[in-house]
């Protein structure tokens, strides 16, 4: 079928996180923000995913439930077609979501006063489960050429060489700054990691969401060396719009380490699961991949539409052209390098809720994140309310 991704759908009284008032005003301090923060789509999901809970939800018993072999086998499947991964049932645990997956991970494997690499500007929540766990975090910052990001070999290996040095946490596709990383540069960071004895999470829940022209590679799936020494982290929330579902496929075929995880798992009682991202979880895997497709044709014109956009009304503003996720990471360096003062402008003139490039940590002054996963005539009045505050502020 047809998906009409322009269908403007009022997400008010539906508890969104993105879109509550309460929040908004919390965070950003007004309620008539619009909101292009948090990491969800505005878009309905697939139809075989809202059939799928309705008939479940008719059911009218949403008793305690288990996992059966199609539930694995949709995600086996899935990963095998979309990404030429050939996993086993015995290698998928369930947690509710990519993050706690990355606390567990650092309870299971990491002792306080460990380090843990990062890249900045990275995902700000691994900044939280390193320091919540008593590590602490070790920057082996990005490094921007002036068209996209890239790793910095060197040192990173310097870092790593550290004994304390225990645990790499790899996002990729990363955000914000929407790389797709390539094979040969997940080869050469797996090979240094495997050098230095340093476990490699890998975050790769946007995986999924990769445009034209560039190929998602799975860590794991590149040698069985970075296969044992990882633990990968998908999921279908960001691909299908599920995050409220809270279900995420952790991929551990190392039995050692999988046991150690599973051990960490039982320790915090995780195990149960909602009946209704289960069979949400299977209906995308097995029904989704033709809204994906239409999806990712949509995010290109958005892509397209941002690049117009500033090109026209403020040239000093670029989109670092995103490969992959539906976070564009916006350079407004060329009006204002101070990152705190230009999200003040932003939220307080412009009345638009975003991501502060300093959310980030190191590299994010000067830089916003937008989520671009919205309808055009939504993305038009966002940047229209940023290019205004931008312009009567500096020109």
């Amino acid at each position: 079928m047809k998906y009409d991704f322009d269908e403007i759908i009022d997400r008010s009284g539906t508890n969104s996180a993105k879109w509550d008032k309460n929040t908004l005003k919390e965070m950003f301090g007004a309620e008539d923000v619009l909101p292009f923060w948090v990491a969800d789509m505005d878009f309905k999901a697939a139809q075989p995913i809202i059939d799928a809970v309705v008939k479940r939800a008719e059911h009218g018993i949403y008793g305690y439930s288990s996992r059966t072999d199609s539930y694995y086998e949709s995600i086996i499947n899935w990963t095998k077609r979309r990404h030429g991964w050939e996993i086993e049932k015995e290698w998928i645990n369930f947690t509710p979501g990519v993050v706690p997956a990355i606390n567990y991970a650092i309870q299971a494997f990491c002792i306080p006063g460990d380090k843990i690499i990062i890249q900045n500007p990275v995902y700000y929540p691994f900044h939280d489960a390193i320091k919540n766990n008593g590590c602490h975090i070790i920057d082996s910052t990005l490094k921007f050429n002036g068209e996209y990001y890239e790793m910095d070999f060197e040192d990173f290996e310097n870092k790593a060489k550290d004994p304390k040095v225990t645990l790499f946490i790899l996002c990729s596709p990363h955000n914000p700054v929407s790389r797709v990383w390539t094979k040969e540069e997940l080869e050469k960071i797996g090979d240094i990691c495997c050098r230095n004895n340093v476990l490699v999470i890998a975050d790769e829940i946007h995986n999924d969401l990769v445009f034209s022209g560039y190929k998602h590679t799975m860590f794991a799936s590149i040698k069985e060396e970075f296969a044992l020494n990882s633990i990968t982290c998908t999921a279908p929330s960001k691909t299908f719009n599920l995050a409220g579902m809270q279900a995420s496929n952790i991929i551990i075929p190392n039995p050692l380490l999988r046991e150690r995880f599973q051990r960490i798992l039982e320790k915090n009682a995780i195990g149960g699961q909602n009946p209704f991202s289960i069979v949400a979880l299977e209906a995308a895997y097995n029904e989704g991949e033709d809204w994906l497709n239409q999806l990712l044709a949509y995010l290109e014109g958005n892509i397209e539409f941002i690049h117009e956009y500033l090109k026209k009304h403020l040239p000093k503003a670029k989109l670092i052209d995103p490969q992959g996720t539906y976070l564009g990471w916006l350079d407004f360096r060329g009006y204002e390098k101070d990152g705190k003062k230009l999200e003040s402008l932003v939220y307080g003139k412009g009345r638009v809720a975003l991501d502060g490039g300093t959310w980030f940590g190191n590299g994010g002054d000067g830089f916003i994140r937008l989520n671009f996963a919205c309808p055009k005539i939504l993305l038009k009045e966002g940047l229209e309310r940023i290019a205004k505050a931008i312009n009567e502020e500096y020109n």
